[in-house]
């Protein structure tokens, strides 16, 4: 089977990558995708089953060397960022992941992000405030983007003034996933790492004196009452909740409602209750996912779909294909708000299954409605423009009026 080429910074290909996907799919189940250099799988069920492969890893330095993998050494330049992700709970498995993971998690069950909903609604409603008179908006600036940074701040009880600057941080690292980053963006997220842990562990020491009521605090007490975590670790984990738990949050928002403008959907049946309102946000997630590309490391000598792999292979898993599988999804390239096949792998599957995802569901579940309800002439001011960083997908702008 010929190598697939399509570059991932292509402009067309970020406006539209869904047609390239249905391409990529023509190919079987497995694609090499020669400009990554690693083959992807693209349908709902290989991608699904492979989130949840216990033969397939986020890390693969636990099981083999840099010199076993022919790696090269990290440059000393880049190590202050690598040494922060070391710590991530995206980049390591059990069991480092499982006891990470596990103190993390009491913030994010169910009971907890509940109680978080009339925060969020007031959130929305006061934004709204700020911009309902002046009749239009970069919805992407104004809307999408405060509500995730400030409850993600919130919940480690970080100053809600400081939300500008961690964006600022976030975005410049995260800008280390994109596709042929070039050595200035790489320096540039180095300096953003060292002033997001400069401030985080200033931060920390202030709360061992002054515990409240918090995400940071609690886990001060973890690692105070013996639950082995480091200081290292609680700030590389306050850095990963708001650098993933704003990014794809942000997206999803920004594409939900381009997605509805465009397919003139009708609010008041796709809020219309509780449950309408919980499917809406599945499909629309499905419809266009924030996040359309996870990789996985070959932890063994394997072979899936016919695709041989050695250990210390990268796999691609195309979550933005997947979501559009039509061996999965009746009319997959439409938005069906009332969908009865609905599902999604866009926060992942299995140990990696994104943490926040109770949290991202429920601020969409608020602020679409809110917006919506509060500017019922709402459409779209001009066309959306996506912003070139695959494998984020995600708006660089959304300007609309009422």
């Amino acid at each position: 089977m010929p190598p697939f080429r399509q570059p991932p910074a292509d402009h067309a290909f970020g406006q539209n990558p869904y047609p390239i996907y249905d391409r990529m799919r023509a190919h079987g189940p497995a694609v090499f995708w020669e400009d990554y250099g690693f083959w992807c799988f693209t349908g709902f069920e290989p991608v699904g089953a492979l989130l949840r492969d216990k033969r397939f890893g986020r890390a693969i330095l636990h099981v083999a060397s840099r010199e076993e993998l022919g790696w090269p050494e990290i440059p000393e330049r880049l190590k202050p960022f690598y040494d922060v992700e070391a710590h991530s709970l995206l980049e390591t498995e059990p069991p480092v992941h499982t006891r990470l993971r596990t103190l993390v998690n009491r913030a994010f069950v169910s009971r907890a992000v509940e109680r978080l909903r009339p925060r969020i609604a007031a959130l929305a409603n006061d934004l709204i405030d700020r911009f309902e008179g002046v009749g239009t908006a970069d919805l992407i600036a104004a809307f999408a983007t405060p509500i995730p940074v400030i409850v993600i701040a919130d919940l480690l009880g970080v100053p809600a003034a400081m939300a500008d600057r961690l964006l600022d941080w976030s975005h410049r690292m995260v800008a280390m996933y994109q596709f042929n980053r070039t050595p200035a963006v790489e320096d540039d997220a180095v300096a953003a790492t060292e002033g997001f842990v400069a401030f985080m562990r200033s931060y920390v020491d202030e709360r061992r004196s002054k515990p409240g009521d918090d995400l940071i605090s609690h886990l001060i007490a973890a690692e105070e009452a013996g639950e082995r975590l480091s200081t290292d670790e609680l700030i590389t984990t306050c850095i990963l909740l708001l650098n993933a738990g704003h990014e794809a949050t942000v997206h999803a928002i920004g594409n939900g409602v381009k997605a509805m403008l465009e397919a003139g959907a009708d609010p008041a049946a796709a809020f219309a209750t509780p449950a309408a309102t919980a499917a809406t946000v599945e499909e629309l997630l499905r419809f266009d996912a924030p996040l359309h590309l996870f990789t996985r490391y070959a932890l063994v000598d394997t072979e899936v779909h016919g695709v041989p792999l050695r250990k210390g292979d990268r796999i691609g898993l195309l979550l933005g294909a997947a979501n559009r599988d039509p061996d999965r999804f009746a009319a997959p390239n439409s938005l069906v708000l009332d969908r009865t096949d609905g599902a999604n792998v866009s926060f992942g599957a299995g140990i990696h299954f994104c943490v926040g995802a109770p949290l991202a569901r429920l601020e969409l579940q608020v602020a679409l409605p809110t917006l919506f309800r509060r500017l019922p002439g709402l459409r779209l001011a001009a066309p959306p423009v996506y912003a070139d960083r695959y494998h984020f997908h995600g708006l660089e702008r959304l300007d609309v009026s009422w």
